[in-house]
Order: structure tokens, then C-alpha cells, then sequence
């Protein structure tokens, strides 16, 4: 007679197949012997454990997003495409077209481009393939792609998501995944008109999302070299001491001018001469008196630098925005691709309205010049002159969003405008057919999914969804071939035509 052994119920039970057998376990019916009994104990045990292990390990799961990413709720993805949709209707009205290229490229397109930022991008496990990396922006993607296409001209914009491994600091806008919104405009042409184009692009945007007044800075890598070789800085540290000048937003001069020295290796003295010069600020005067500058005016790439700059100060007063700009020294903007005019817009210290609490977001948008981009990716390094500028929609998402908060303001989540109610039983069919009709005439509409909803939840639905519009449809509107067109707000209801219904519901669309 067969032993069965000392076997825990669950045990058996994995045995016996009643509960779900690892891949390829056996059903085992009976043991024989006591050594068998106890193999199969083991078996048994074994695979109980490997099939509790998965739910113990749950137990102890936080469900969670990755650090410095997010969800959006359907209320933020309202207000997020409201803000994309000013944005990009601003590129369009300027001629640009529409852009995208992949969330991830070979490691080699993107490394050697960002200077110190570099250790900031994402690289993906190797599989064996090809090594790829997380695009960091935007604008290194678009430089692969006019060369990689031979395309010699070119006014683009592309909204996309790029991931940087830096510190989040989400309270000011601050991801490791997030949303950008580029502009630029690729070829040979006469000085300084796209690079104006583009700051008047800048104002437009800002001005319409009313975030507040704001200010432009403007500043030109060639004066900014210059400014490094007439102090004296060696040109093997002028990328270096480039990226400590670009933090003199977020750390004092002195903190800046103790890097330059104690960690980057420059003389004190040299230190102390630029800090002459990256604490100047000014409009048009400025960039004459630079011009003026004993050392400076020695300096050719500095003085080609100026002179586009004065140029481009002419062609912002044409455009009415000079005012919102500012000359800034400071101005260094550390991506090693810039060659020529860079710029960066700041929100300025003042609420739009008395009631807001200031948030301290950075920059909400930046650009440049990068003549050079193009030609690292061409094999015979020819080049196509670039300009471009990038919102900062997560950092403006975030001021709008507090805004919100502040004022309490109350946000649609859907675009629906007609609901298809009814007040009696078994009207479901009625109201498939009435809603039918109002989708193919392009009308938005809802209707609740049961077959017998009560009239008092389908109307309290319309109130708390914003829902402008309700038809009605029961067995006296069925009988006397109309439909009761009802508005939600003040709740007047009138009976329209079957055939006249679809008329009467645009016409009232359109005067709201």
C-alpha cells in the first residue's frame, strides 16, 4: 500500500495539481516509499514556495512613480494642452512646421555635446544592440536629423518629452522627465533677423500666458570668450570657467569666483577681472560701452559678438520688445554647443495679482545660436547655422497651477456638450439612436451607461460635469415627435423637432 508521508495540506495540494503547477511540474498521484516521500516533500515545499514568494513580496511593493517624474490628472492635463496649445499656435503663426524624432538615439549621437551635462543623460541597459541613450533635449536630435537628411533650411518645432538624471526639485517645476517645447530655424541667412524672430517669439508667448512681467536676458559666447581671453583665463579652461559663470543665477560671485579658483584651478587675479565684467547688465548703452572697453575692443571674436548684438538691439526696437530685453555679462548658458547669441527669460519678481505667493521657477524659456551642431554629425563637417529657443512649460505649468490653486478655480475635464437623458424606463434604444445622431453631426455628446438611470442623476451629472445642454426624450416626446432641449444653467427647457433638433443645438453653441 502506497505511504503518503508526513505532506502539509497545501503541499499535497501543489502535488495533487490543485493548486497552479510551476512549468513543467508533474502531477504526482502517490509515493511508494519513505525516501520518495521525502524527495517528494521537497519537490513540493519547493514549489509551494515559489509560488507564495511572489504575493509576500507584494505585500511589502509601494506603488509609487520614479523619482522626479509624475502623473497628470485629467484637471492638469486640461490646463497642460491649453498652455501646449498657445504655444504651438504661436509657432505656426510664425511658419514653423511640426517635427519628432525618436525618445531615444545611439549613445554616440549624444555624447560630447552637453559639456558637464553630459553625466546627466539617461543611457539605456546594453542588450547586446546598439548602446542608446534617453534624448536630453531636443535641439541635439534636430541638428542629427538635418544632417543625417542634408536638409540646408529648415523652420521647425517639436514638442517631446526628453529625461536628465539631475536633482528634482518639483516644487519649482524641476523633472527628470519632461516636456519641451522647441523652435528653430536652420540655415544661411543675413544676421540677427531669426535670432530677433525668436525673441519676439519668446515675448509673444509669455505675454499671452500672462504669467506676469519678465525679463530677457541676452548675452553672445564670442564676448563672453573674449571676455576669458583678455583676463587671462587659458583656452583649455574656457568651457570650464564658461559653466561656472552660468550658475551666477543660483550662487553669489563669491561663491562663483571660489569654484573658478579652488576647484577649477584659475589665478585669483583672473578671477577677479571677469568678475569685473559678469557683473555689468544694461540695454544698448552697455553693448556701446563694451565697445569702448580698453581690452575688450582688442578682442575679435568680442567685437563680432557686439556688433551682431548692437544689430539685433536695432531689430528689437522695430519689433516694439527692446524694453524687455537686457544686455547680461552673467548670461552663459553651459551647453557647449552655443557659438553665438544666447538668451534666457525670467519671470520677475512680482505676482501677477496681489493674492499669489511668489514661486521662484528659474528660467521659463532659453535659447541660442549653434552654428556648429549641425557639422558634428555631417561627415564631411559641413555646417548649417542654427537658432532656436525652448519654453519651459513645466516650470509655466507649475506658476499656472498654483495660480489655480490660489483663486480656486474650477476646471472641466471634458469638452461635452449635449447629454442624452431620459426620465422613464426602457428608453435605452431611444437614446442609442438619439445620440447616434447628434456624433455624426460632429456634436459632443454623452448619455449614462444603464438601461434605467433616474432623471435626478442624469441632471446632476450635467451640473457637476459643466455640461452645457441636456436633451430629454420619453414616451410624450416619443408620441409627439419632438425632443426636449433643456440648459443646464438655468434649467428652462423647450420642445424642438426631431428633424430640427441637430439645427437648434449648434445655433445655441454658437452663441455661447
Amino acid at each position: 500500500m502506497p505511504q503518503l508521508g508526513l505532506l502539509h495540506g497545501r503541499a499535497w495540494a501543489v502535488l495533487f495539481g490543485q493548486l497552479r503547477r510551476p512549468p513543467g511540474a508533474v502531477c504526482i498521484r502517490a509515493v511508494h516509499s519513505h525516501s520518495q516521500g521525502q524527495k517528494y516533500f521537497q519537490v513540493a515545499e519547493a514549489a509551494l514556495a515559489t509560488q507564495l514568494k511572489p504575493h509576500q513580496e507584494k505585500s511589502n511593493f509601494i506603488i509609487k512613480t520614479p523619482k522626479g517624474t509624475r502623473d497628470l490628472s485629467p484637471q492638469q492635463m486640461v490646463v497642460r494642452e491649453k498652455i501646449l496649445d498657445m504655444v504651438v499656435s504661436c509657432f505656426k503663426r510664425h511658419g514653423a512646421k511640426g517635427l519628432d524624432t525618436p525618445a531615444f538615439e545611439l549613445k554616440e549621437m549624444l555624447t560630447e555635446k552637453y559639456g558637464e551635462d553630459s553625466g546627466l543623460i539617461y543611457d539605456l541597459k546594453d542588450q547586446g544592440g546598439e548602446l542608446l541613450s534617453l534624448r536630453y533635449d531636443l535641439t541635439v536630435p534636430f541638428a542629427r536629423y538635418l544632417a543625417m537628411n542634408k536638409v540646408k533650411k529648415m523652420k521647425r518645432y517639436h514638442v517631446g518629452k526628453v529625461w536628465r538624471r539631475e536633482s528634482p526639485t518639483i516644487a519649482q517645476g524641476r523633472y527628470r522627465e519632461f516636456c519641451q517645447c522647441d523652435f528653430d530655424i536652420a540655415g544661411q541667412f543675413d544676421p540677427m533677423i531669426p535670432d530677433a524672430e525668436c525673441l519676439k517669439i519668446v515675448c509673444e508667448i509669455l505675454s499671452g500666458l500672462q504669467l506676469g512681467d519678465f525679463l530677457i536676458k541676452v548675452n553672445d559666447r564670442r564676448i563672453l570668450d573674449g571676455i576669458f581671453a583678455v583676463c587671462g583665463v587659458p583656452e583649455s579652461k574656457f568651457h570650464a570657467i564658461c559653466s561656472s559663470v552660468d550658475k551666477l543665477d543660483k550662487m553669489s560671485w563669491k561663491d562663483v569666483r571660489h569654484e573658478m579658483v579652488a576647484k577649477k584651478g584659475l589665478a585669483a587675479e583672473v578671477a577677479d577681472r571677469i568678475g569685473d565684467y559678469v557683473q555689468c547688465h544694461g540695454g544698448v548703452s552697455l553693448v556701446k560701452q563694451m565697445f569702448q572697453d580698453p581690452r575688450l575692443s582688442q578682442n575679435k571674436q568680442a567685437l563680432e559678438g557686439l556688433g551682431d548684438l548692437k544689430l539685433l538691439f536695432e531689430y528689437l526696437t522695430l519689433f516694439g520688445i527692446a524694453e524687455k530685453i537686457s544686455f547680461d555679462l552673467s548670461l552663459a548658458r553651459g551647453l557647449d554647443y552655443y557659438t553665438g547669441v544666447i538668451y534666457e527669460a525670467v519671470l520677475l519678481q512680482t505676482p501677477a495679482h496681489a493674492e499669489e505667493e511668489l514661486l521662484n521657477v528659474g528660467s521659463v524659456a532659453a535659447g541660442g545660436r549653434y552654428d556648429g551642431l549641425v557639422g558634428m554629425f555631417d561627415p564631411k563637417g559641413h555646417n548649417v547655422p542654427c537658432v532656436g529657443l525652448s519654453i519651459g512649460v513645466e516650470r509655466i505649468f507649475s506658476i499656472v497651477e498654483q495660480r489655480m490653486k490660489t483663486f480656486g478655480e474650477k476646471i472641466r475635464t471634458t469638452e461635452t456638450q449635449v447629454f442624452v437623458a431620459t426620465p422613464q424606463k426602457n428608453f435605452l434604444q431611444e437614446r442609442l439612436k438619439l445620440i447616434a445622431e447628434l456624433w455624426d453631426a460632429g456634436i459632443k455628446a454623452e448619455l449614462m451607461y444603464k438601461n434605467n438611470p433616474k432623471l435626478l442623476t442624469q441632471l446632476h451629472y450635467c451640473e457637476n460635469m459643466g455640461i452645457p445642454l441636456v436633451v430629454i426624450i420619453g414616451e410624450q416626446e416619443l408620441k409627439e415627435g419632438v425632443i426636449k432641449l433643456r440648459s443646464v444653467a438655468s434649467r428652462e427647457e423647450v420642445a424642438i423637432t426631431r428633424e430640427n433638433l441637430v439645427a437648434e443645438i449648434q445655433k445655441r453653441l454658437s452663441e455661447s
